[in-house]
Order: structure tokens, then C-alpha cells, then sequence
């Protein structure tokens, strides 16, 4: 399958993370995991899954040159994630697969197997991975979840733009992003009946991202990960930590 690929590394001017500043570098998708950068890794893992285009949304100047010495197109970021998406599904049309320059342990499998599992009607669809399987797969990580009648699912920070028609799902994105801690606010859209099937536990993932979907007029689908490890990004310093001990103990 042929797709283009852009990884979301930019930030907020004046603004440096928590963990780079701990790592002594610029931005996270600098900081060097088992010899190699964070946006290394990541250019690596989509590549190798059959990206032809590789992009990045970065705009701090280490980033850039870095990206520059890949051989990775640079597109100016946005004011968040969904509008940077937007700007680089503008740029670089679909399908397109969205990642992140913090998914230090992504493997190409993981993005073989999201695309293959990617419903063939669907305009847009998100990879999550349900709780059981991020704790099988690493004991003690804390994550935030999303809860609903079929257990509790974690974002694995890696989306698919399928069709032109997944422009349309930016807005619906953009109040999602706003309220990801607050997921009954998110449901809360869809109406009062819907509302009250999440809040009694009755309401699935797929129908609450096929009810995000409605709201958008496009088809939105989500995929379960087969390997919980895909919910693991960088936030913070433990984050990094157990991805070094994973990434260790495979080498």
C-alpha cells in the first residue's frame, strides 16, 4: 500500500517540554533513545511500512535541520495537532498517515497491520489499544483512557486520512483535542441519548467514533492495536525511561 506519512513535532513558541529540558535538548523529537533520535526512530518505523513521502510539522530550528539531514519534507506547524493535520493534509493530499515524533517504540508491523485493519469504506479512522492489552504488555504504565461498554481504550497516536473527505473531520478533531480528558463532553455531542448510554456504560467505541464521524459527514472507523505497546509515547520522564528499558531489553 502506498500512503504519505507526516510526523506532528511541533511546539509552542518560547515553550520547551518538561522531558527535553531534562534530556538537555531543544525539543523531544531530539532526544536519543538507544543511539538514534525520537524522529529518527519514527521517520524509520514509516518508511520502513511503505511510506513514499515522509514529512514533518516542526517549526524549532534543531528539529528542522535535523529533519533536513533525513531527507524529510518540513511543513510549518499549526496552532495544535488537528490544524497541523490540516495543514499537512493540504499539503500533501491522501491517504495520509498521521504520527507523532514522541512514539519512540513504533514498529512498522504495527503500521502495517493499522492500515490492513483500516475498514475499506472508511474516510478517516484512529488506532487504540484496549487497557487489557497495554498492561499485558507493560505492567504499571499509567495512561488515560477513554471508557465505554467494551472496555477502556487508550489513543495510540496514529491516525489514517484515507480520502479527501476526511477534511471534513477537522472540527469534530479540534473539540476532541479540547476535551480529551473529559470524554462525556465529547459524547455529550452527539445528543442526550447518547449521552445517557455513555454515562450507563452501554455506549462502544465504534459507535461513539462512528457517531464523531456523523457529526462530520464522513466515515470514521476505529482499529483495536494488536500490541498494547502501541499506546506508549513520551510524556514525561517515566515514559522515557520505560521506553529505553523496552527498547533495551529487545536489543
Amino acid at each position: 500500500m502506498t500512503f504519505t506519512a507526516v510526523i506532528l513535532a511541533g511546539s509552542r513558541d518560547g515553550m520547551v517540554d518538561a522531558v527535553a529540558l531534562a534530556e538537555g535538548v531543544a525539543h523531544k523529537a531530539l532526544i536519543v533513545v538507544d543511539g538514534r533520535t525520537m524522529l529518527e526512530r519514527v521517520a524509520d518505523a514509516v518508511g520502513h511500512a511503505g511510506a513514499d513521502t515522509v514529512a514533518v510539522s516542526a517549526n524549532d530550528p534543531a528539529v528542522i535541520a535535523l529533519a533536513t539531514r533525513l531527507g524529510l519534507r518540513v511543513l510549518p506547524p499549526a496552532a495544535g495537532p488537528s490544524d497541523s493535520v490540516a495543514t499537512a493534509l493540504a499539503a500533501l493530499g491522501t491517504p495520509l498517515l498521521v504520527t507523532t515524533a514522541d512514539h519512540a517504540l513504533l514498529e512498522p508491523e504495527w503500521i502495517s497491520d493499522f492500515l490492513r485493519d483500516v475498514p475499506a469504506d472508511a474516510d478517516i479512522a484512529v488506532l487504540l489499544a484496549e487497557r487489557g492489552r497495554i498492561e499485558a504488555a507493560m505492567r504499571d504504565t499509567r495512561r488515560t483512557y477513554l471508557r465505554f461498554a467494551d472496555g477502556a481504550w487508550s489513543g495510540c497516536n496514529l491516525f489514517y486520512l484515507a480520502t479527501p473527505d476526511a477534511a471534513r473531520a477537522i472540527g469534530v478533531w479540534r473539540a476532541v483535542e479540547a476535551d480529551r480528558k473529559r470524554p462525556w463532553r465529547i459524547v455529550r455531542r452527539f445528543g442526550v441519548g447518547t449521552l445517557l448510554r455513555y454515562l450507563v456504560g452501554r455506549l462502544t467505541l465504534a459507535d461513539a467514533v462512528g457517531r464523531l464521524g456523523q457529526t462530520a459527514n464522513v466515515r470514521a472507523a476505529a482499529v483495536a492495536a494488536r500490541d498494547g505497546l502501541a499506546a506508549v509515547d513520551v510524556d514525561k520522564a517515566s515514559d522515557l525511561a520505560d521506553v529505553r528499558a523496552i527498547i533495551a531489553s529487545r536489543r
